[in-house]
Parts: structure tokens; sequence; C-alpha cells
């Protein structure tokens, strides 16, 4: 029973490593096409067509996040915003957000 449990636990972990290996491959291509954005100012429609593509629905669908119309269009929000990934995940930018949604509030 016991080996039972531990293959269990061994399999989620490996899947969970899986999961979070695609996450940084889509945070990757997140990251190029905001560098294409600005370059040549086509960021958005280069994130369109890798997450339509299948190789890219593959990819997200790897990472857990369903490959659906509304996900790739959420996408090329963020890519147009043109904050890069690292970036919008660390906690100062967390924290600048909150305050300016804050001070947005107070002003209404």
């Amino acid at each position: 029973m016991f080996d039972f449990v531990d293959g269990a636990a061994f399999n989620h972990e490996q899947g969970t490593r899986a999961r979070k290996l695609f996450a940084a491959v889509v945070l990757a291509a997140l990251d190029d096409a905001i560098a294409d954005d600005k370059k040549y100012g086509n960021g958005p429609e280069q994130i369109a067509r890798w997450a339509r593509s299948r190789d890219g629905r593959e990819v997200l669908t790897c990472a857990g996040i369903d490959p659906n119309e509304r996900v790739v269009k959420g996408l090329m929000e963020f890519v147009a915003k043109g904050v890069r990934t690292s970036v919008a995940l660390s906690r100062e930018e967390s924290e600048r957000r909150a305050q300016a949604l804050i001070g947005d509030n107070e002003a209404a």
C-alpha cells in the first residue's frame, strides 16, 4: 500500500514539475512577443499566431491553461501593455498596482 501512495505522490510531483516547465515556456513566449512588439510593432499578432498554432495550443494545455480564444485575447493584451513577465510577476509591481488602485478608488 505504501508503494502505491509513494508512487502516486511521485507522479503528482512529476506532473507539477512538468506543468511548471511548460508555464516557463509560455512566459518565455510572452517575453519574446514583447521584444518583437518593441522592435517590430507586431507582438500581439505574434503571440496570437503562436497561441493558435498546434505547438502553442499543446504548450498551453501542458501548462494547465485552456487554449481558448479568451486566453489568446488575454495574452495579446498582456503583450500590448509591454511589461515584461519578470517585472509583472515581481512583488514591487504588485504593490505598485495595488497602490494605484487605492489611489483611483479614493479619487472617484
